[in-house]
């Protein structure tokens, strides 16, 4: 199998749901990611476009995007859903296809917006159907569970089994906006945005962010005790696409790699304890790289939820400086589909910013899943 290697990529500035992108469908933004990516490397020749999509309107919504892009009609696309993980599992995807020599480039990564996200309604024929105008927006993500606040109840559930108390989660919320204020200002991650549609910043970062305003916030869920409009990330928009391609279209190229791809994981978990999967995925994909945490410079783990940097917390003590140390999704947002590219864009610009040599980008997805990717700074 090939070696298979990140040159970079770019995303957008990361914004809040009905804000700076509230009127930018989801394909758009990621076609202006897309042409600017493209821009950026100079791309002559792409052999597939494969892009992350958790929210949108279906239809294979990364074909739509590559030809909003003015990707030439030969360029073929896919679009995944893995939920939270799509976007990671695209690059996986891309990786796979490079490793095996069916491609030699691929733009992978993901998109989506949850200001323009649809609406739906259950069809007549349907079991879960209730009349005309009953809509919902978030999926069935197991057997036990339909629910708009599905994702929440999961969260409430696995800070209960864990025993982790809102004071933890909001310490975690505390330094994810102070890291990630940090690296707004020292411009970390500037050379990996790019300013599409107006975007001029990541809209949820908070550096003020005090323990006296945490302690106001009431829980979101009326039976619920920890989790807070603080402590879970927001809704967000973004996009984000990298360049996953082989030594031998680098070179071809002129292309200087950022990182090459270590390995890759998949897991599942109890869909009802689905934030799991982050740390769980971390540990398996160590585990077949011959890795302990120690040997990784850089985690970039998705905090969709304060407590995942608990439940990291737990499993490796000896890491916790080098878990998210430029701020995470708390801060910055998690745009579902996007976020997986998000994830390694950033742990390729803090590897460079601390003279690292390895990271590790692990997501937990909705239904219980898990998805880890180990990268290496070429």
């Amino acid at each position: 199998m090939n070696d298979v290697y990140i040159i970079g990529g770019l995303r957008s500035y990361i914004g809040v749901y009905n804000g700076m992108y509230r009127h930018v469908p989801a394909e758009k933004l990621g076609a202006a990611v897309l042409q600017e990516v493209i821009c950026a490397y100079g791309l002559v020749r792409i052999d597939e476009i494969i892009g992350g999509n958790s929210v949108g309107c279906g239809g294979n919504i990364t074909r739509l995007a590559a030809l909003e892009a003015g990707l030439d009609v030969s360029v073929p696309a896919v679009t995944v859903d893995m939920q939270c993980c799509s976007g990671l599992e695209s690059i996986a995807i891309a990786a796979a296809k490079v490793a095996s020599g069916q491609a030699e480039c691929i733009l992978a990564g993901g998109f989506d917006s949850a200001s323009t996200q649809p609406r739906r309604s259950c069809h007549p024929n349907h079991p879960a159907y209730r009349g005309d105008g009953d809509w919902y927006m978030t999926a069935q993500f197991s057997p036990q569970v339909w629910s708009e606040d599905s994702m929440l109840r999961c969260a409430e559930y696995t800070a209960e089994q864990f025993h982790i108390t809102r004071e933890m989660l909001d310490a975690w919320v505390l330094r994810s906006h102070a890291l990630a204020g940090e690296a707004v200002r020292e411009g970390v991650f500037q050379p990996c945005i790019a300013p599409v549609w107006g975007g001029a910043r990541d809209e949820g970062i908070r550096p003020a962010m005090r323990p006296q305003l945490l302690r106001r916030l009431k829980p979101v869920l009326p039976d619920g005790t920890v989790i807070t409009a603080a402590n879970a990330c927001l809704t967000n928009d973004g996009a984000a696409f990298v360049i996953v391609c082989s030594p031998a279209y680098a070179r071809r190229y002129g292309l200087q790699p950022a990182v090459k791809i270590r390995g890759v994981v998949s897991c599942g978990t109890d869909p009802l304890l689905s934030p799991v999967g982050a740390v769980q995925a971390a540990e398996a994909v160590l585990t077949r790289c011959g890795l302990r945490g120690e040997d990784i410079d850089i985690f970039e783990i998705n905090e969709a939820f304060a407590l995942i940097g608990e439940l990291f917390a737990r499993q490796f003590p000896r890491c916790v400086a080098a878990y998210n140390p430029f701020g995470g999704a708390l801060a910055y947002g998690h745009p579902y589909g996007a976020t997986g590219a998000v994830l390694l864009l950033h742990a390729i610009e803090g590897l460079r910013a601390r003279d690292g040599a390895l990271g590790c980008c692990s997501i937990a997805g909705a239904g219980g899943l898990g998805k880890a990717m180990i990268i290496e700074r070429v």
